[in-house]
């Protein structure tokens, strides 16, 4: 038998495992540790005892280590509490190391917002009983999570390096919650995906609403209900909040993010009827003009065409007739 017949049935992420000499020699734990320091953790401050780490407004992949999604960590005198957790073992890592640096402690909590890899494999990196979800989370991570795994390991290689994926094991509900001397009321909401969580800091006025808002990033949408987002969007709106952290994009201060994912997605929804309609195919739609409004939005293209592969074929069953 050779080499590559014996590898062949392995996984992508089994086999990093296994190559090179020097790295069999340390635990996988130790490797992803020294691997944390290559993602440069910038602690900005949004509020009273509230930091977060920006994400790159870019597609995931090998040059960015998959550090996508902002990150935001919460000051209580119980611990810090993390919304999010970053892409992997090692982002995980290198959040909790910087944590501990804000607030003298390692993390009481780590809230997940939702299915998505970016977001969510970080979470091997904490204790299992720190990690929260929404219910509906919990099950589509278990659902999704290792297709969404192996994914990551074929575009980031080395970065994944020791990630397991982790289903949270402490199930949140919507309402107060209360951490050492911070309230935090937890929302329950979905149309990112099927189960979305959203928080707000009673005590300095900060939203921070996961991918349920985009803020001059155009929004993804790979597991997207469009009417019950915009639903999401209008309870958010609501709230009597002083700043928005949204899942991807710089902080809101203006009460400006929510109603610009909102026409974003009121514009998709409509030019993709549109173009079905009009008989365009998918590469057709792919490339539709997007609106001035829009020209400011990072990865608008690139959104754009993965919208049309998430809700294009739906489409055009529901628009085009039969002909046989």
């Amino acid at each position: 038998m050779t080499l590559a017949t014996a590898m062949q049935p392995m996984r992508r992420r089994e086999a990093l495992g296994v190559l090179g000499a020097g790295l069999l020699l340390a635990p996988a734990s130790l490797r992803a540790e020294s691997f944390a320091g290559r993602y440069r953790l910038k602690p900005e401050p949004f509020g009273d005892g509230l930091w977060f780490v920006r994400g790159a407004d870019q597609a995931i992949a090998f040059a960015n280590g998959g550090a996508i999604a902002n990150c935001a960590v919460l000051d209580t005198s119980a611990g810090p509490v993390l919304f999010d957790c970053g892409p992997s073992l090692a982002y995980g890592q290198a959040l909790r190391q910087l944590a501990r640096r804000l607030c003298g402690r390692d993390p009481a909590l780590v809230l997940i917002s939702h299915l998505h890899p970016d977001h969510a494999l970080g979470a091997a990196a904490f204790a299992p009983g720190t990690v929260a979800a929404l219910p509906g989370t919990a099950a589509e991570i278990e659902r999704d999570g290792p297709g969404m795994t192996d994914a990551m390991f074929r575009i980031l290689a080395d970065w994944m390096r020791g990630t397991q994926l982790v289903v949270p094991g402490r199930k949140l509900a919507p309402g107060p919650l209360t951490i050492g001397n911070r309230t935090l009321r937890l929302l329950a909401l979905s149309g990112h995906s099927g189960a979305d969580l959203a928080l707000f800091d009673e005590r300095s006025g900060a939203l921070i609403t996961g991918d349920l808002v985009f803020h001059n990033r155009a929004p993804a949408t790979p597991h997207a209900n469009l009417a019950k987002w915009r639903a999401a969007l209008d309870q958010l709106e609501a709230l009597p909040h002083r700043v928005l952290l949204p899942g991807h994009g710089p902080v809101d201060a203006d009460r400006a993010a929510i109603a610009q994912t909102r026409s974003w997605l009121t514009w998709l929804e409509a030019a993709l009827a549109r173009a079905a309609a009009s008989g365009l195919d998918m590469v057709e739609a792919g490339e539709l003009a997007i609106p001035a409004e829009f020209a400011q939005l990072a990865a608008a293209r690139y959104e754009l065409q993965r919208s049309v592969s998430h809700f294009y074929p739906d489409i055009e069953a529901a628009t085009l007739p039969r002909v046989n």
